[in-house]
């Protein structure tokens, strides 16, 4: 009898571990709406493009390695995009998303089914509308746990709060767009800065909304951040609060202390902070971080509160953080060189040591011809930005459809390895003949395995400033930066090569360099874009083919069959 009975329990868990095994199997799936809705913010209502009606948008929670179905359903009124920003989709470039690179815009009234494969990522990292504007309002978070039984590389944190830094427009962003692409000047500003939606209470009719965290003394929390922002770096803090920096772009780090965050626009940072201070009432607090004075920008501040259980109501205001200054270019250039890399024996990094490709890549702002010298950019001129001279053309079908598929005249594959003309790219005066660039389609084909190394250099062509420069299907390895002009033979010396921190988002500095090493191991089409929404818009990308290696395994995946049409 008790043989029985134990034989019986023993199957029932046999067959209890086979559901559980065969659930593990079937992807975890998402159905994302993609539709209006109306808000009110600062005073006024305001129909926005939202995913499911939420602004921001859904969070994906996920564990390393998983493999996700969204399933994306356009009920808006334009064609649109969904990128997953810092997942890797290896041999999988066909639901990355960006506009007319990996695929055409889902139509109204159509969906995709969108298959996000997960690897080696572990963090925080986000996802984002990748087609016109769109991004202003569809966003959100993407949080991935580390397997079941890994413990993460600091101690467990009480809890996790998300912060999603972002801007709000009184304007249509469509209508923002188009003003600025059909004027040829800068973009109108926003009108407020966000923390999960909500601007806070230096704001007009914003205080009943500001964004509030309750949490124990004593306890540790953990602060998962992404700036969404369509332009602007951000500086933040909390008031009274040391945060540690634990994790960038879906790595862990080494801790890195401080009393400020700077995050540029499409970076996420994971945080945490103990609450150790008096029970009170803590300003969070985000403003601009601007290099440039000739721009305009929004140059507000956005606030959310901390407050402690056992608070009692008082009259005085929360303590408020202090903020660099909003053109501290050592401030921000200070704590992005801080960041290193965890590089542990559980969470070890490969930097390429032997490269086999060196690119030197100029990110300038350029300008273009316009008929009666009538539009807004300098001197009548037309705003346009370029890698290495080349304006990216958008092509009208995606670049991937006429690689896979070997038609011929949408792209060439001329891009430059270096610059056409070298001249001394951060002077304070460079001849305006140097400002028009090339548009064209070019874009740069990498064998599978190759190692680069690129070096991205800013200009002073038109006006520097930084950019945040954004890769597709890839991490890399952050190994050096500098202000200038980059001195091969002289600053590869003190590369980084022991524990660079692993981006897939860097900021280069204001007429400054940055170096950047990674390994073309995912075969497919890989955009890389500034990460300022203006400057993508003027043409301030280009894009990677790394081809198929020989081995299994070592090959793109073929398409799914609902991918949206071109035409």
């Amino acid at each position: 009898m008790k043989m029985a009975m134990l034989l019986h329990v023993v199957g029932f868990l046999l067959v209890l571990g086979f559901i559980h095994s065969q659930a593990a199997l079937v992807p975890k799936s998402y159905d994302y709406e993609v539709k209006e809705a109306t808000f009110t913010r600062l005073c006024k209502n305001k129909t926005i493009l939202t995913v499911n009606g939420e602004f921001p948008g859904p969070t994906i929670y996920a564990r390393r390695g998983d493999t996700l179905i969204v399933n994306v359903i356009n009920q808006g009124n334009l064609g649109i995009t969904i990128h997953w920003h810092g997942v890797k989709q290896p041999r999988y470039p066909w639901s990355d998303g960006p506009e007319f690179i990996t695929q055409c815009p889902i139509k109204p009234g159509a969906n995709f089914s969108q298959k996000i494969v997960l690897s080696d990522e572990e963090g925080t990292l986000w996802w984002h509308a990748h087609s016109d504007w769109s991004r202003a309002t569809v966003h959100g978070l993407i949080v991935i746990w580390p397997k079941i039984g890994r413990p993460y590389p600091f101690p467990k944190p009480y809890a996790e709060y998300p912060i999603i830094l972002a801007e709000w427009f009184r304007q249509d962003v469509e209508a923002v767009l188009l003003d600025f692409l059909r004027t040829g000047g800068d973009p109108n500003s926003s009108d407020a800065l966000t923390i999960n939606g909500q601007p806070g209470d230096l704001y007009p009719c914003s205080s009943s909304e500001t964004t509030k965290f309750i949490v124990e003394y004593g306890k540790t929390y953990m602060l998962r951040m992404v700036n969404a922002a369509m332009n602007l770096f951000m500086f933040w803090a909390i008031g009274g609060h040391e945060v540690t920096v634990v994790g960038t772009d879906g790595a862990y780090t080494k801790p890195l202390k401080s009393d400020y965050v700077v995050i540029s626009p499409g970076q996420t940072i994971d945080l945490l902070f103990k609450a150790d201070q008096p029970i009170g009432r803590y300003y969070i607090a985000a403003k601009p971080y601007n290099s440039q004075p000739a721009i305009s920008f929004d140059n507000t501040t956005t606030t959310a509160i901390i407050e402690y259980k056992g608070y009692k109501k008082s009259s005085s205001p929360p303590v408020f953080p202090h903020l660099p200054k909003v053109n501290d270019t050592s401030a921000s250039v200070n704590f992005t060189g801080s960041l290193r890399s965890l590089a542990t024996r559980a969470h070890p990094i490969d930097v390429p040591k032997k490269i086999t490709r060196n690119f030197l890549f100029t990110l300038s702002i350029n300008t273009l011809p316009c008929p009666n010298n009538a539009c807004q950019g300098p001197n009548g001129l037309r705003f346009a930005a370029s890698v290495n001279n080349i304006t990216f053309e958008t092509p009208n079908i995606s670049l991937l459809d006429a690689y896979y598929g070997r038609i011929n005249g949408v792209y060439g594959t001329n891009f430059p390895n270096f610059p056409p003309l070298f001249f001394n790219f951060t002077a304070s005066d460079i001849d305006e003949s140097l400002e028009t660039p090339l548009n064209a389609s070019e874009v740069k084909v990498l064998e599978f395995g190759d190692t680069v190394e690129l070096v991205f250099q800013g200009t002073n062509l038109v006006a520097g400033i930084d950019h945040p420069m954004h890769l597709h299907g890839h991490s890399f390895y952050v190994v050096g930066w500098g202000f200038g002009n980059f001195n091969r033979s002289k600053d590869r010396l003190s590369f980084n090569l022991v524990d660079p921190p692993l981006q897939q988002t860097i900021a280069v500095p204001k007429n400054g360099w940055t170096a950047i090493r990674f390994k073309a191991d995912n075969p497919g089409v890989w955009l890389m874009h500034c990460h300022l929404e203006r400057h993508i818009s003027w043409g301030m990308e280009m894009t990677f083919i790394t081809k198929n290696g020989r081995r299994p395994g070592e090959s793109m995946l073929p398409p799914p069959p609902d991918m949206p049409p071109c035409t």
